[in-house]
């Protein structure tokens, strides 16, 4: 047979798939390869054989099973000059090879179909060029970010794009010019802001032959930025006048004291601020009980809760009553109809400072009791109770034993408030005190008013003599009016004495008002001088000094008015 001679023979041995020829009676002559013997000697084939023989055409691509393998054969008739079939030639290719090839295609043909749903459904604009700018492909979000079709950006030049304005800047050229990945802010032609990551595909030569856009649309993001960053700005203007109020208040209402008395109720304040225990602050109007309910308060744990005021004593009953325990819409004529929160809620988690306690009638002093016990209070009109968590701070410049006496004032009330008094002595008693205040108020006047105001020595020494029975409320407000009054640069007693007539510097050092026996008024008067030296110096070594007398007279007079 001439299809197999000695020329070709030695290629047909070595070919990588399963070669044979068969004769007109279907007997086999030649085969190449012993791996697919047992299939050619199949009865499968003869079907084939015969068909091709007979019809002399040609039989491709027919699948061929045997022994659980697949196999693509292809049958060819061997025809001599033209017009005589003397054989059937026959080609049997192992199916699993193009099985491969046909899982890889498929498997591309997935992830291409895969990508293309991804391409077109992503928020992002994913946007493709080759090494030159040309745009490649582009996702659908295109359009609504750019204002442009995925047609009328394919095959264009970025370039050209970037001159049209349809972005800028042009993410893909800055890839190309810095052959690294770029990620910055891109603004389009329809005035959206865009936050674009720029990365280049290289291949292993390191050049680059794509450039991989993804771009997302942070304008509302933007404007929400702008929008808090002005927020910001005015949070912090707010900041800055709060910090500006409070340091101011904290200038007026500073803490000054020279005395021993005010270091121990300072003392004290400290130690019960670490607490939640009812506090009741006594002493005479003005002499700084709320700036010590404040010290306790800030000095506390709930320094950073709300810190409530009212002054029992400034508000009617009913009025009160409502301010403190809050009413349910509709509890009264003319209340406002979403009700109103008390103070005792409003001061939840905080410190509520109850002013003038002694004010508050019995009415009130007994739903203030329950508040205390239970920790809870009641709407007017309500029907529910509500937990509060408050610590309470009162004041009062009255003596409320003896007012318990009169029956003004509720026994058991006033032991629940009375839980740590905190006696604050009147600035007559503390006169050490008296020019650090002074000194303290003319400052913070002079800034207030954009003054720059002394005090001569002699007006200081006028005002330390002073009993001021207003306290430092009086003695604040008496170096105001020196401040603002005055027309030299040096205050002098003049300005003060047009003012008022102290009474402690009068003319006449000793005033009797009365007739009386000469020895009891003698010895009146000696026992208010001895009051008065032991006030203001602290050893009976001064007072005996001061008063030209021996020490130890003035010992034995001292103890007898303490034991009188």
């Amino acid at each position: 047979m001439y299809f197999i001679n000695r020329e070709n023979h030695c290629l047909f041995n070595v070919l990588p798939f399963g070669l044979a020829f068969f004769d007109l009676s279907y007997n086999l002559q030649k085969l190449n390869n012993v791996v697919t013997e047992n299939i050619f000697n199949s009865k499968d084939l003869l079907k084939y054989l015969k068909e091709t023989i007979n019809t002399k055409q040609s039989q491709e691509g027919i699948l061929i099973e045997y022994d659980f393998k697949a196999f693509i054969s292809y049958y060819v008739p061997v025809v001599e000059n033209n017009r005589d079939i003397t054989g059937v030639l026959v080609v049997l290719q192992p199916l699993n090879k193009f099985g491969n090839f046909n899982k890889q295609f498929q498997h591309y043909e997935e992830l291409s179909m895969d990508l293309k749903a991804i391409f077109d459904t992503s928020y992002d604009v994913i946007y493709v060029s080759d090494a030159d700018g040309n745009t490649l492909r582009v996702s659908s979000a295109c359009e609504k970010l750019w204002g442009k079709k995925q047609a009328d950006l394919v095959g264009r030049n970025v370039l050209e794009l970037e001159a049209e304005g349809i972005y800028k800047p042009s993410i893909t050229r800055l890839v190309l010019e810095k052959g690294e990945k770029i990620s910055t802010i891109q603004v389009t032609k329809t005035g959206r802001r865009l936050m674009v990551v720029g990365t280049p595909i290289k291949d292993e030569n390191g050049k680059i032959v794509r450039v991989v856009n993804a771009s997302r649309d942070i304008t509302e993001v933007s404007k929400l930025n702008a929008e808090i960053d002005e927020m910001k700005q005015l949070i912090n203007g707010y900041k800055l006048e709060l910090m500006e109020l409070r340091k101011e208040t904290n200038q007026q209402k500073q803490i000054i004291f020279n005395s021993r008395d005010m270091e121990k109720v300072f003392d004290l304040a400290e130690r019960v601020a670490q607490v939640d225990s009812t506090v009741l602050i006594l002493g005479e109007s003005g002499v700084g009980k709320e700036v010590i309910a404040n010290y306790i308060h800030r000095s506390s744990n709930r320094d950073d809760k709300p810190f409530i005021k009212i002054n029992c004593g400034a508000i009617p009953e009913d009025l009160l009553e409502s301010e403190l325990f809050g009413y349910e819409k509709g509890a009264f004529t003319g209340a406002n109809r979403e009700g109103k929160m008390g103070l005792f809620e409003a001061a939840n988690e905080g410190s509520l400072f109850l002013d003038e306690i002694g004010e508050m009638s019995l009415q009130l002093q007994v739903k203030l009791l329950r508040v205390l016990q239970e920790q809870e209070v009641m709407r007017i009109g309500g029907t529910k109770s509500i937990g509060v968590n408050v610590r309470i701070i009162t004041a009062t410049n009255k003596n409320l034993k003896e007012e318990i006496k009169k029956g003004k004032f509720r026994e058991d009330l006033y032991y629940r408030l009375n839980v740590v008094p905190l006696l604050i002595p009147p600035l007559r008693k503390r006169r050490e005190d008296i020019l650090p205040l002074v000194i303290h108020f003319v400052d913070y006047f002079n800034r207030k008013y954009n003054k720059n105001k002394t005090f001569a020595p002699a007006l200081m020494d006028i005002l330390q003599q002073y009993d001021w029975p207003g306290n430092v409320r009086e003695l604040q407000n008496i170096v105001e009016r020196l401040v603002v009054i005055s027309d030299e640069s040096e205050v002098t007693p003049v300005y003060f004495s047009e003012i008022m007539v102290p009474r402690s510097i009068n003319q006449d050092k000793v005033q009797v008002l009365d007739i009386l026996p000469l020895k009891e008024c003698t010895e009146l008067a000696e026992i208010q001088l001895l009051k008065l030296a032991k006030e203001r110096f602290n050893s009976t070594v001064k007072i005996a000094k001061a008063l030209n007398v021996n020490q130890s007279t003035i010992s034995r007079k001292i103890r007898k008015i303490e034991l009188s």
